[in-house]
C-alpha cells in the first residue's frame, strides 16, 4: 500500500507549492488541490452542492493519481477541507462528507503554519482569520487521530523542516512490525 502524505493548513500557507517541492524531491507524484481549478471556473458563489461536487472530485483524482505514485503520494490538501469550508460558510458540512472521513484516512499529515505572509488571491477569502482557521485544523486532525506535524519556518528551512518531517514518517513506517 503507498502511504498518502497530505498537505493542509489555512489559506495561504505553501500547499500547492510545498506539495510540488515535496513530489520532486522524493520523485513522485502530487495530486493538486482539485478545488482551486473547480473555484477558478465558477460563475457566482460557491454553493453546498459546489462543495459536494469538490469533494468527489477530489476523492476521485487521489484514485487517478494513485497508480502514478512512487512509493509516496503528496496530497496537495484533502476533502477535509470540504468539511471546513462547508461548515464555516454554510453552518454544517455534508453528510456524505462527514461519513466518508473515517473510510478515506492519510497516512501522514504536514500542517502548514500561517507564519508565511498572506497572498492576496481571488480564491483566498479569509486574510483576518488565519489563526481561527489553524485551531480548526488542529482541532480536526486531533478529532480524526491523525499522524501530524506542523511545519513552520520560511524560505528553505519550510522545505527541510517538511522534508525531515516525511522522513520521520517513513522511517517509524519502515521500523513498525508488520503483522
Amino acid at each position: 500500500m503507498i502511504p498518502k502524505i497530505a498537505v493542509v493548513g489555512p489559506e495561504s500557507t505553501g500547499k500547492s507549492t510545498m506539495s510540488e517541492y515535496l513530489a520532486a524531491h522524493y520523485n513522485t507524484i502530487a495530486v493538486p488541490e482539485y478545488s482551486r481549478e473547480y473555484c477558478a471556473n465558477l460563475v457566482g458563489e460557491c454553493t453546498f452542492q459546489d462543495e459536494i461536487n469538490m469533494f468527489h472530485g477530489q476523492l476521485a483524482l487521489e484514485k487517478t493519481l494513485l497508480p502514478l505514485a512512487n512509493k509516496i503520494l503528496i496530497c496537495d490538501t484533502t476533502f477535509l477541507t470540504v468539511k471546513i469550508w462547508s461548515e464555516e460558510v454554510f453552518g454544517n458540512a455534508p453528510q456524505e462528507v462527514l461519513d466518508e472521513l473515517p473510510r478515506h484516512p492519510y497516512d501522514f499529515y504536514l500542517l502548514l503554519d500561517i507564519d508565511l505572509p498572506w497572498q492576496d488571491d481571488p480564491l483566498r477569502n479569509f486574510p483576518t482569520k488565519r489563526q481561527y482557521f489553524m485551531n480548526i485544523w488542529h482541532r480536526e486532525l486531533q478529532a480524526l487521530n491523525a499522524d501530524y506535524t506542523v511545519i513552520s519556518g520560511l524560505g528553505q528551512d519550510r522545505y527541510d523542516n517538511a522534508v525531515k518531517a516525511v522522513d520521520g514518517f517513513i522511517n517509524r513506517q519502515l521500523s513498525e512490525p508488520e503483522f
